[in-house]
């Protein structure tokens, strides 16, 4: 199978992490992490914050891979630049790793790989990786100083 991650991947924290072991996990055919170009990140931030610049998530993300990748995958990284392009645009894609939050999404991307002629994608759903107090871990709360990249709530 032939997976796609997509997202900003910044800074990576556990719940990213999650996110790229399933992709790794079923990717037996290759996988394509999705990653937002610097203005898309921007575009895409319900509240305003830092974001680290296109080639330094892209080296975080290929030092995670590295890290979880037991499996010797052939992984590539790819520029998003508007929301569903690379899950939409490429029919060699067979399913399409997303959080609880994201699945609904994938209605949106099989109707427009329909209208494509190509054949829909299966959906991964990674559960939530939650931070010591509960909430979900989410890069927006590390910014915010409220957890690290592990959930752990700072005082």
């Amino acid at each position: 199978m032939h997976v796609a991650v997509a997202g900003t991947f910044g800074p990576i924290h556990d719940g990213h992490r999650t996110l790229f072991e399933h992709a790794l996990r079923f990717g037996e055919d290759g996988v394509v992490v999705a990653l937002t170009s610097d203005e898309l990140a921007a575009e895409t931030r319900d509240e305003p914050r830092p974001i680290p610049s296109f080639d330094e998530r892209v080296q975080a993300v290929t030092d995670e891979i590295a890290a979880l990748d037991e499996w010797d995958r052939n992984v590539e990284i790819r520029t998003l630049t508007s929301e569903h392009a690379i899950a939409t645009e490429d029919p060699a894609i067979d399913a399409l790793v997303v959080s609880p939050e994201t699945a609904p999404e994938l209605e949106v991307i099989n109707d427009r790989r329909r209208e494509r002629g190509f054949e829909p994608l299966s959906g991964i759903v990674a559960p939530y990786v939650l931070a010591d107090d509960g909430e979900r871990i989410s890069s927006t709360r590390i910014v915010n100083g409220e957890i690290d990249e592990y959930g752990t709530v700072l005082e």
